[in-house]
């Protein structure tokens, strides 16, 4: 089967019910994406699926057919970071870090379907991404200024 994954097509040859989490971290490569609860429920794994979040340890690779992914390897680059990533470094988000790829893959989809959220409009979508740091004002106050920064262009 064939998926783009961060702008590069590749061919994938494993069982369609391996989760896809397993795909990008074992056959790929890409150890960005985390594994954390393995039931979808904490958000560690967050990717993009065609240009929507979704949880990458419960999501089949076999019902992903010529699906565009985008890991946090393919969000930004150093040279050029994507208004999260930047947000997440100057509000000083990350404590242990090892929630933070799936929280700004889950912040970058929020902001692409709500360009101005609303503290109750992040709390909302970000509610499922779990931080056992508690860095939850922070994941906060990055998500407004990366929507700051994304509107001011």
């Amino acid at each position: 089967m064939q998926i783009t994954v961060n702008g590069e097509a590749r061919d994938i040859d494993v069982e369609p019910d391996m989760p896809l989490l397993w795909v990008l971290r074992d056959e790929l490569g890409l150890t960005g994406t985390k594994y954390g609860c393995g039931i979808a429920q904490c958000g560690a794994c967050t990717v993009h699926v065609d240009g929507m979040a979704v949880r990458s340890c419960q999501t089949a690779i076999g019902d992903l057919e010529g699906a565009s992914i985008t890991t946090i390897e393919g969000l930004g680059t150093p040279e050029a970071l994507h208004a999260v990533q930047a947000a997440w470094i100057e509000h000083q988000v990350a404590q242990c870090g090892y929630c933070q790829s799936g929280q700004i893959m889950q912040a970058a989809d929020l902001l692409a379907r709500i360009p101005e959220p609303t503290d109750e409009d992040i709390d909302a979508v970000m509610s499922g991404n779990l931080c056992r740091c508690g860095t939850y004002p922070r994941i906060r106050a990055a998500i407004h200024a990366a929507a700051t920064t994304m509107r001011e262009g």
